[in-house]
């Protein structure tokens, strides 16, 4: 089931590639459509049958080079389900909303599908260099979605710091690997088999080493201050789809690593250094809000909330790291609490992404002070960006409350000030997007002058489609989060206990 679901877009991608030129763009698109629509479906056949107390499940393994000890070694968790659901969601929503795409479509397509797959196999690899292909493939796809469907020459430019800084944080992931790999008795590249051994269990400052360098590797992928530069450039100048698949799914390729890595494979590392890791997260919220807020172009005001949002997910990794002065219970809950963020800002965020390619669409800017009194011209676009941007700032009923409730719970036993340093960042998000909906959706109507008299239209029923049901998620979970916790809660407390080693 899990190599179906891995590699059914893969091999859609590639069908589409063979077919004729005459086929119109629309078939692709529809082909596209229904594929996204045949994974949701049997990603939610298998969370009906999946036993949250059953651990690893659904494993594969085959030998891929095995006199390197590598293998095809597949499986989800608590961890990696909710992810893996998230990236079929989002897809779908994606594929939706790109009904209006008109450039290129059929490689446009096609580069999605290949996302796609490459996405969902790295969440459900259980194998270090399966996880590194996966890793690695992404950021070539996403490379050539940026610079193929953004802005002109500034995509381009923005498309190559992308891919530069990335591609060096995955050689950085590459040599923390093979350093687990050589203290491994035998050695071997399985995640499975080095989590139970746990080979670096008092290395010293070989094991710091090796943490330092998938850190790196992963905190690049994150972002976290200070590897966060490629990040806004990428997402303004990628079209609106590709920033949602950017922001929604590839950003928790680097926190997903984190939890399914870095944490279980290195207990002790991970324990002795924890206050670092927490730094980094208080310093990356408070630093992504603050930026954010000074902020002009809307689409970049998010891509900043995205580096705060993420910083979220490192502080609740570090504190639960910290052994000292907190418990069994306040540690699974900082892990929880950041899954649980990890699947509320994929929703949120792509969302927000989403409705930016509207405004672009209509107006050509994403300046903040070109628009003035939205919401009387387009009062459904208005009040889904209103909806996206209070579910952003973590209000009550919103998916964002339930996941940073319980970081912050988890997290403020053992990391107090921190914790209280992180708590500024909701006050500061929820200023820039006041700000921004106070000066585009009221007051006095003014649009820019590339709109034409007529006004600016409404959402559309394609692009509401892609939008509002996202949206709709993020209210049920938080409304209803228990279906969601449920499947995470057992996987942090085995995460707990493997890193208190």
């Amino acid at each position: 089931m899990l190599s179906v679901i891995t590699f059914l877009p893969l091999l859609v991608c590639a069908a589409l590639a063979l077919l004729p030129r005459a086929v119109p763009d629309r078939v692709c698109t529809w082909v596209w459509i229904a594929t996204a629509t045949a994974e949701l479906a049997l990603i939610c056949t298998l969370w009906a049958g999946f036993d949250p107390d059953g651990g690893m499940q659904d494993q594969q393994r085959v030998r891929w080079i095995p006199g390197a000890g590598v293998s095809y070694h597949v499986g989800v968790d608590g961890l990696s389900l909710p992810l893996v659901a998230l990236t079929c969601v989002l897809f779908l929503a994606v594929a939706v909303y790109s009904l209006r795409e008109t450039r290129r479509v059929r490689a446009y397509v096609c580069l999605f599908l290949f996302l796609q797959s490459v996405s969902i196999g790295l969440f459900v690899a259980l194998d270090l260099i399966l996880f590194f292909v996966f890793f690695d493939l992404s950021i070539v796809g996403m490379f050539f979605l940026i610079a193929g469907w953004g802005h002109g020459e500034r995509g381009r430019a923005a498309a190559l710091k992308f891919f530069l800084y990335t591609f060096v944080g995955s050689l950085a992931l590459l040599l923390g690997f093979i350093g687990l790999y050589l203290a491994a008795t035998p050695h071997t590249f399985d995640i499975v088999e080095l989590t139970r051994i746990n080979p670096l269990a008092g290395r010293g400052l070989y094991a710091g080493l090796v943490l330092l360098a998938i850190g790196i590797g992963l905190a690049v992928k994150t972002p976290t201050v200070p590897f966060h530069t490629w990040l806004p450039p990428a997402h303004t100048e990628a079209p609106a789809a590709g920033s949602a698949i950017l922001a929604g799914v590839l950003l928790k390729m680097g926190t997903y690593g984190f939890v399914r890595i870095a944490m279980p494979l290195l207990p002790g590392s991970w324990r002795h250094y924890a206050l670092v890791i927490v730094i980094v997260g208080a310093v990356s919220i408070v630093y992504g809000a603050l930026v954010a807020l000074a902020q002009t172009d809307f689409k970049r005001m998010i891509a900043y909330t995205s580096v705060n949002h993420m910083g979220y997910i490192i502080l609740a990794v570090g504190a639960a790291g910290t052994l000292a002065g907190t418990d069994t219970q306040a540690r699974q809950l900082a892990v929880t609490g950041a899954v649980t963020q990890m699947v509320s800002h994929g929703l949120i965020t792509g969302s927000l992404f989403l409705l930016t390619g509207v405004l672009y669409d209509r107006g050509r800017t994403y300046a903040i002070d070109a628009y003035s009194g939205l919401a009387a011209h387009s009062p459904r676009f208005a009040a889904a960006t209103a909806v996206a941007a209070f579910a952003s700032l973590g209000i009550p009923g919103f998916s964002g409350f339930i996941a940073e409730f319980q970081i912050f719970t988890g997290s403020l036993a053992s990391q107090t000030a921190a914790t209280a340093i992180a708590l500024t960042g909701i006050v500061i998000t929820a200023a820039l997007f006041l700000r921004a909906l106070n000066t585009m959706f009221l007051g006095t109507a003014r649009l820019p002058q590339t709109i034409p008299t007529g006004g600016i239209s409404d959402l559309t029923r394609t692009e509401a489609l892609a939008t509002v049901p996202l949206l709709t998620l993020a209210l049920v979970i938080g409304i209803a989060p228990r279906w969601l916790l449920d499947v995470i809660e057992p996987a942090s407390h085995t995460l707990t206990s493997l890193v208190a080693r």
